[in-house]
């Protein structure tokens, strides 16, 4: 088909038919909590066989309507550990059609304060563990006629000032360039991109924000009015997997509802 200009596209999909995972096998790094788990159900929500991953088993695994995610123990910061998650993915389903590469995070701690091999943890956690599992999704996805689709989770700590967490915003930088250099080095057969979420209510938001009034005030100063949930994340991601966002290589997309309200606004003392 052509569209208005009268260049051929490709052949229009609805929603409906882009958004079934039906037949698909998605792994969730990090998928038993938080942000993982949301994506986890929003891909098992579409139809998906989802696989999660992380170092003991969760009292609950992800589930929506009856279909649960699978377990498999793996730490992605040991590279055997890996190697036996994705040979027991291949085993299970001969094939891997989406990886989100979520497994992350970190404490708060003060540069200055924090020891040379915390920063190193950091950052083998946040960014040469995400290009480890990434690098063993690929090897699958490359054998497959279909390809497949790499999402990293990024963060908006790439792109602004991170106190308490600064070696944790530097590799997420960093994932932000994996995810431009290798959707050129894996594409066209893999399809590499980032999705960078801003702050997420999850099950443990009360550990950084406080009580509900402290997460309320919070969320009134995103001009979206609320932080983000497990839930919006997964949308994005669902969407981000499918055919609908074929054209979708090599970038990032914020989820950030609007951003952070500039600091000088509150500081300005200014009349009408």
């Amino acid at each position: 088909m052509t569209n208005q200009s009268g260049v051929a596209s490709a052949p229009a999909t609805g929603p409906a038919q882009g958004l079934d995972y039906r037949g698909k096998v998605v792994l969730v790094t990090g998928g038993t909590k938080g942000i993982g788990a949301g994506i986890a159900q929003g891909f098992l929500a579409a139809g998906a066989t989802v696989v999660v991953c992380g170092r003991s088993a969760p009292e609950a695994l992800p589930e929506v309507n009856g279909a649960a995610a699978e377990f498999v123990a793996a730490d992605v910061r040991d590279i055997e550990s890996l190697q036996a998650l994705f040979a027991a993915i291949r085993e299970r389903h001969g094939r891997l059609d989406v990886l989100v590469n979520n497994a992350g995070g970190a404490p708060f701690a003060l540069a200055d304060k924090a020891s040379p091999r915390f920063h190193e943890g950091i950052l083998r956690l946040n960014l040469i563990a995400p290009l480890n599992v990434a690098q063993q999704a690929n090897l699958i996805m490359q054998e497959q006629a279909e390809g497949g689709v790499i999402i990293f989770i990024g963060s908006v700590a790439a792109s602004r000032p991170s106190p308490g967490t600064a070696a944790y915003g530097a590799a997420k930088a960093g994932v932000l360039s994996l995810a431009s250099s290798l959707a050129v080095e894996w594409g066209p057969k893999v399809r590499v991109l980032a999705v960078s979420p801003g702050l997420v209510q999850t099950e443990q938001a009360h550990l950084h924000y406080g009580d509900e009034a402290g997460i309320a005030a919070v969320g009134a100063t995103i001009p979206a009015g609320r932080m983000a949930t497990p839930e919006d994340i997964a949308n994005a991601c669902v969407y981000a997997g499918s055919p609908l966002a074929a054209y979708f290589a090599g970038t990032n997309l914020l989820l950030h509802g609007g951003g952070e309200r500039p600091a000088f606004l509150a500081a300005a003392n200014t009349q009408d």
